[in-house]
C-alpha cells in the first residue's frame, strides 16, 4: 500500500521572521524525521511550492492588490528551505493558489500513485495546508495530519484551522511516532 507525504510550502520566504523563524530548527528537524522515514520505507513524497512571477500577474487577487511580494520566481525566497533536499524521483508541484490541486498536475500524480493514505505537512495551516487538505478530502483521500509538522505564522490561525480539520473529520492528527509506526505496518 502506497503512503504519501505531501509537503506544502516549506520555502525560505515563510521562515524569515516571526513565529516560523523562531521555530525553524525544531520544525525542520521534525519534518526531516518524516521525510527520512518515508524514504527509508520506499514511500512517496511530493514537494509543493508556491512560485509567482515578479509582476504578480499569476498570483491570487489579495496579493496582487497588496504591496507585499513573496515566493517570487528566481529568488532564494521561493526555494525549498536549505534543510531539505528533494530527490530526483520525488515530484514537485508548483502552485499559484492556496490549494495544491488548483490548476496543477497533482490530481494526475495522485491518480497514478493511488495512495492509501496522504500525510499532510507544511505551512501555513490556515491557508495552503487547510485548503489543500479540504480539496484532498473532497477527492476521498484518507488524510493524516502531521501534528509536529504543520504550523502557521499566526498561532491563533493555526489552532483554529487545525482544530477545524480535526473536528470536521477531514484528517486524523498523528504524531511523528504514530505516522512512522503506520509506515512500517
Amino acid at each position: 500500500m502506497t503512503k504519501l507525504l505531501l509537503v506544502i510550502d516549506m520555502q525560505e520566504d515563510f521562515f524569515q521572521q516571526g513565529r516560523l523563524a523562531e521555530k525553524r530548527t525544531e520544525f525542520t528537524r521534525s519534518l526531516n524525521e518524516l521525510v527520512h522515514a518515508f524514504r527509508r520505507e520506499s514511500q512517496k513524497i511530493i514537494w509543493v511550492r508556491q512560485v509567482f512571477k515578479e509582476d504578480l500577474s499569476d498570483t491570487y487577487l489579495a496579493l496582487r492588490q497588496s504591496i507585499q511580494k513573496w515566493t517570487i520566481e528566481g529568488t532564494n525566497g521561493c526555494e525549498l528551505l536549505s534543510e531539505f533536499s528533494r530527490h530526483p524521483e520525488e515530484h514537485e508541484v508548483i502552485k499559484k493558489r492556496y490549494s495544491a490541486f488548483f490548476e496543477t498536475e497533482l490530481d494526475e500524480i495522485l491518480n497514478e500513485m493511488s495512495p492509501s493514505e496522504i500525510v499532510i505537512a507544511g505551512v501555513n495551516t490556515h491557508a495552503c495546508v487547510r485548503v489543500t487538505a479540504i480539496d484532498a478530502y473532497q477527492r476521498d483521500y484518507h488524510l493524516l495530519l502531521a501534528q509536529e509538522c504543520i504550523d502557521s505564522y499566526d498561532q491563533g490561525c493555526h489552532d483554529e484551522s487545525f482544530g477545524y480539520m480535526v473536528n470536521s473529520g477531514i484528517g486524523l492528527p498523528l504524531s511523528n511516532t504514530e505516522i512512522i509506526d503506520r509506515l512500517k505496518s
